[in-house]
This record gives C-alpha cells, structure tokens and sequence, in this order.
C-alpha cells in the first residue's frame, strides 16, 4: 500500500511563510521523482516543483521561482516546500506526487498522489 501524505497548510498572510511536508511510504523511492502540484477553484492543476528522490535535481515553475524551496530528508521519507513572501495567487490545495521516469509538469502523468492540504493566503 503506497501513501503519500501531506501536511502543514493553513491560512497565512500575503508577505507570510508556510513549510508542506509529503510522508512517503509503502514502498522503496529510490529512482523515483517527487513533485508538488496546487489547484484552486475553477482551475486546471498546476506544476510547481519537483526534485529527485536523491536531491541532485530540482525544477520550479516560473510563477514560484525564488519564493519556494523543495527539499528531501531521506532519512525521514519526506519531501518538503518551503514557501516564502506568499501571495494571494498562491491560494490552492497542494497535493504531493510521485512518478518513477521524470519530473513532469503534466499532472496525470505521475503514478502516486496525496489526498492535499489547503493553503490559503488572505489578510
């Protein structure tokens, strides 16, 4: 049985920081690509980082480059997104993906999901 499962989203004000965890386990990751998607209401998933399981490789979307951080602490299973100087446009629900050829940025090319945590960011 393979879970991801993400955590650390809340509400947050714009300027404010916030830091998503994705608990992998039920199988090994080794060779595999872990990357982070949002979605809001009304719109279509979105890529926004991704990095292999080795942490030698990462990749943003420009709309987030140089305010969010991927990060692996293989020790632990887990891959995180720091984000920082958030704004409201980052409102989404972020889900926690896995696929074993590459980090795609199309979404329904990965093999594993989370079920998502709501990031909201509002004064």
């Amino acid at each position: 049985q393979v879970q991801l499962v993400e955590s650390g989203g809340g509400l947050v004000q714009p300027g404010g920081s916030l830091r998503l965890s994705c608990a992998a386990s039920g199988r090994t990751f080794n060779n595999y690509y872990m990357g982070w998607f949002r979605q809001a209401p009304g719109k279509e998933r979105e890529f926004v980082a991704a990095i292999r399981w080795s942490g030698s490789s990462t990749y943003y979307s420009d709309s987030v480059k140089g305010r969010f951080t991927i990060s692996m602490d293989n020790a632990k299973n887990t891959v995180y997104l720091q984000m920082n100087s958030l704004k409201p446009e980052d409102t989404a629900v972020y889900y926690c993906a896995a696929d074993r050829v590459g980090p795609h940025t199309t979404w329904y090319l990965y093999d594993y999901w989370g079920q998502g945590t709501q990031v909201t960011v509002s004064s």
